[in-house]
């Protein structure tokens, strides 16, 4: 693996760092690549080189984030981690999601829009961990199964069911924490 040019690592750094601002200020799906060059002092080609889309820097900006919770999910305490049953695991998982959505739901997204959803990677980690819970539990048909328990956290369902019903955070993680009991058992 090469290094990283010191220049190409602050360049990349203020990249990040003002999409991050303008995210956070305008939602990602109103930020433009122009946007984000201008506020990061660099050139749109420099931005371009590094993150192809508005979609990329979302997944940078959320990688630090989305590894932590792929740590907990193979290695952390139950019932987030191995050795809880996998209604509870599963639980467990809706409820670090609906977190992750609430501090990062803007930045979501960015990263998944539309049908991209399926491509990244951390989508691909959490379809694996839901298929192996529903294995686990003996569900019939886990390969149809799977993407209809990771539905209910898809970034724009949450955000119809915060802003538009006004549902709580924690109305909606007892909702599936009950969804994950009914189907694992």
């Amino acid at each position: 693996m090469v290094a990283e040019r010191a220049d190409a690592a602050r360049n990349r750094r203020r990249v990040l760092d003002a999409a991050m601002t303008l995210f956070a200020e305008h939602g990602a799906a109103n930020v433009s690549m122009e946007q984000i060059a201008a506020n990061a002092g660099v050139g749109k080609a420099t931005l371009y080189r590094r993150f192809p889309d508005r979609a990329a820097i979302a997944e940078a900006l959320l990688d630090e984030h989305e590894r932590a919770l792929q740590d907990k999910l193979i290695s952390g305490a139950p019932p987030l981690g191995p050795g809880a049953a996998p209604a509870k695991r599963l639980a467990a998982f809706y409820s670090v999601m609906v977190d992750l959505l609430e501090q990062h739901g803007h930045l979501v997204l960015g990263a998944e829009v539309g049908h991209s959803r399926f491509d990244v990677g951390a989508y691909q980690f959490w379809r694996a961990h839901v298929l192996t819970l529903l294995r686990d539990a003996h569900v019939d048909r886990p390969d149809v199964m799977v993407d209809q328990l990771l539905a209910p956290v898809a970034p724009d369902v949450h955000r119809y069911q915060r802003e538009t019903l006004e549902h709580t955070p924690a109305e909606v993680k007892g909702a599936l924490t009950d969804l994950a009991h009914r189907v694992l058992g």
